[in-house]
C-alpha cells in the first residue's frame, strides 16, 4: 500500500523546509543559523546551550521512546503533545472542503477542532447513552464504507470521557476496511492505565495505522508537552514535511530524558499502583449516593458520572475548591460529570464536599 496516495497531493509534491540544524547536525564552529555565540545562562547543560537551536528530532529521546513503546526508532516522531500530532495528520491527509474525518463522540474534542481548522468535513458516529456509550462498531464500519471522503478515522482507547477500550477484533476489521481508503489513528493517551496490549504492536503490519502516545497522563508530565506519533517511516515522512522545524525545546528534551531514567520509571510504576487504589476509593465514594444515577468506571484515570442537577453540583463543588469537568456544550453528555482520580487527600476532600451537597436543607 502506498500511503502517499491518501495524502494531499500538494503535501506529497512540496519540498519541506530544511533548517540549519537539519542540514548540518554536527558540532564545530556554528555560523550557519544566525544564533547567538553564547548563552546568557550557565547552569545545566541545556541552559548552556540555549543559544543553539535544538535537534529537530532528538536522537537519544527518540531512541528511549522507541524502547519504551517497543518499536524501531524510525517509527517514532516526537511532537508538542498529542495535539500537534492530531493537527499534523489532519493537515497532511485532509484537503480543505473535500475530505473528512470520522469521529465517535463523545470523545476527545481536538479531533473536531483540527478538522474545522482545516475545513475538513466531520463524520460523526455517536455512541448512545442508552447503550452504555459502547463503541458502535458496525456503525463505524458502515460509515467508512459509505463515505469516500473519509481520510482519517480517530479512535481513543481508552476513550475520553467514557473510559472504554477498543476491541482488538474490531480494530483489525477497521484496518482491513481502511486499507487504501483511510488512515486509522488510535489515540492511546491513557493506555498505561488499562494494561491492555497496545496498537503499536501492529504498526509494522499496517501502513495505514497511526498510534498516538504521550508523557502527559501516566507519566505525570502534562506540563512537559511531549507527545509521540508511532507509524511506519513513509507516513512519518509526510508529517515531517509540515511539522515545525524544532518542535521540542531543549529543556523539554532534557526533562523528557530525565523522566525516562530508571529511578523515575520505578516511581512511575508506583504512581500507577497508587492510582489504582485511589480509583477504587473514588468509586466507593460515589457508589450508592442518591444523586448518582449512573457510573462508568472505565479503564483510565477518571470516571464518568451521570448526576441529578449536574450543573448545580459542579458549581457547588467549585465554590468549595473542588473542580470537576462538566460538558454543558455537548448534547450527548448533558447531565454527566467527569472526575479525575486524584490523591487520597483529593478524594477525601471531594467526599466531604459531596456529603455537604447531600445534607443541604
Amino acid at each position: 500500500m502506498n500511503i502517499d496516495a491518501l495524502a494531499r497531493p500538494e503535501i506529497v509534491a512540496m519540498r519541506p523546509y530544511s533548517s540549519a540544524r537539519t542540514e548540518a547536525p554536527g558540532e564545530g564552529v556554528l555560523l550557519n543559523a544566525n544564533e547567538a555565540p553564547w548563552s546568557l545562562l550557565a547552569g545545566s547543560e541545556w541552559e548552556a546551550r540555549l543559544n543553539r537551536y535544538p535537534d529537530p528530532q532528538p536522537r537519544e529521546l527518540v531512541g528511549r521512546l522507541a524502547d519504551l513503546y517497543s518499536v524501531p526508532a524510525d517509527q517514532v516522531l516526537v511532537t508538542r503533545g498529542s495535539d500537534e500530532g492530531i493537527d499534523l495528520l489532519t493537515r497532511v491527509f485532509c484537503r480543505a472542503g473535500q475530505d473528512a474525518i470520522l469521529q465517535i463522540p463523545p470523545t476527545f474534542g481536538m479531533y473536531k477542532i483540527a478538522a474545522q481548522s482545516q475545513d475538513a468535513a466531520i463524520v460523526s458516529v455517536p455512541r448512545s447513552a442508552e447503550d452504555g456509550f459502547r463503541l458502535p462498531e458496525q456503525d463505524v464500519l458502515d460509515a467508512l464504507r459509505a463515505d469516500d471522503r473519509i481520510r482519517l478515522v480517530f479512535l481513543t482507547s481508552p476513550n475520553n470521557p467514557t473510559g472504554d477500550v477498543v476491541r482488538e477484533g474490531f480494530l483489525e476489521q477497521l484496518l482491513e476496511q481502511a486499507r487504501g481508503r483511510a488512515v486509522v489513528v488510535v489515540d492511546e493517551a491513557y493506555a498505561e492505565f488499562c494494561r491492555r496490549p497496545s496498537a503499536s504492536d501492529w504498526v509494522g503490519r499496517y501502513p495505514q495505522l497511526v498510534v498516538l502516545r504521550t508523557l502527559s497522563k501516566a507519566w505525570a508530565a502534562a506540563g512537559l508537552r511531549c507527545g509521540v506519533v508511532l507509524a511506519q517511516p513513509e507516513l512519518l515522512a509526510l508529517l515531517r514535511r509540515v511539522i515545525a522545524p524544532y518542535p521540542l525545546p531543549s529543556p523539554v528534551t532534557a526533562l523528557a530524558l530525565r523522566m525516562l531514567q530508571e529511578d523515575v520509571l520505578k516511581r512511575q510504576r508506583q504512581l500507577l499502583r497508587e492510582l489504582e487504589v485511589n480509583k477504587q476509593t473514588l468509586l466507593t465514594v460515589l457508589e450508592g449516593r442518591p444523586f448518582v444515577t449512573e457510573l462508568f468506571p472505565g479503564e483510565a484515570n477518571f470516571v464518568l458520572v451521570r448526576a441529578e442537577r449536574a450543573a448545580e453540583l459542579l458549581v457547588f463543588c467549585a465554590n468549595r475548591g473542588v473542580i470537576l469537568r462538566g460538558f454543558p456544550a455537548d448534547p450527548l453528555l448533558r447531565g454527566y460529570i467527569r472526575i479525575s482520580v486524584g490523591s487520597a487527600q483529593d478524594i477525601e476532600t471531594l467526599a466531604a464536599v459531596l456529603d455537604d451537597w447531600e445534607n443541604q436543607p
